[in-house]
């Protein structure tokens, strides 16, 4: 289970979203499966569930939803945007 950085905003459109971390003054774009993900991790599902929902919603092989989503999360939490609670 993840929980998203305090100092992080979103805004979401059909495209994709937008991410701005006040703290650091930094933005990023994501597409609309970064975006779905995002989603899901503020809803508290786990890595493989979101991969699960990943692959149903965009026809994709459960194993590039599990490998994407999986490197998705790991950059959300290089750049401090996420943090894996315990």
């Amino acid at each position: 289970m993840y929980r998203l950085s305090e100092t992080l905003r979103a805004t979401h459109s059909q495209d994709g979203a937008i991410l701005l971390d006040i703290q650091r003054g930094r933005m990023f774009n994501l597409n609309p499966v970064g975006a779905r993900i995002l989603e899901l991790l503020k809803t508290g599902s786990a890595e493989s569930a979101i991969a699960d929902e990943i692959s149903r919603e965009f026809e994709v092989a459960r194993e590039i939803a599990d490998q994407d989503t999986h490197e998705f999360i790991h950059a959300l939490k290089e750049h401090r945007l996420i943090e894996e609670l315990k």
